[in-house]
């Protein structure tokens, strides 16, 4: 008889918010496209982050869109959401199928984790809201 661990029953869904790290060079093209050519709600927010300097929301169907500007990239990349009712548990299982935690990507609340797939697509690991 072999034993085999019992894995915890660890969900995770699609949260709502994607966002997208646009280069400075690029920050000011890039929300005129989504707001003047798509014609999109197009909302600047307050944002005290030290790796964004400006953050715009958009909405985008049932999804918000964060356009963040960030001063020390040179192409941009799309970070997504991902939810989990139990972050701990959900990082050890992670951990135990060789994905861990990059929370130097990132200022976050400590109870949230930044991972990454294998293709280097970022995600925030949360508790849904």
């Amino acid at each position: 008889m072999t034993h085999h661990e019992t894995t915890p029953d660890i969900r995770f869904e699609g949260g709502v918010n994607i966002a997208i790290k646009i280069p400075k060079s690029k920050y000011e093209e890039t929300v005129a496209f989504y707001r003047d050519i798509l014609k999109l709600e197009v909302i600047e927010k307050r944002i005290d982050n030290p790796t964004v300097s400006r953050t715009h929301q958009v909405k985008f169907g049932s999804n918000v869109v964060w356009l963040d500007c960030v001063d020390n990239y040179t192409h941009s990349e799309t970070w997504l959401e991902l939810n989990t009712t139990d972050v701990a548990q959900a990082t050890q299982y992670l951990q135990t199928k060789g994905v861990g935690t990059c929370d130097e990507l990132e200022k976050i609340p400590e109870d949230m984790h930044w991972i990454m797939d294998p293709a280097g697509t970022v995600f925030i690991l949360g508790k849904p809201e």
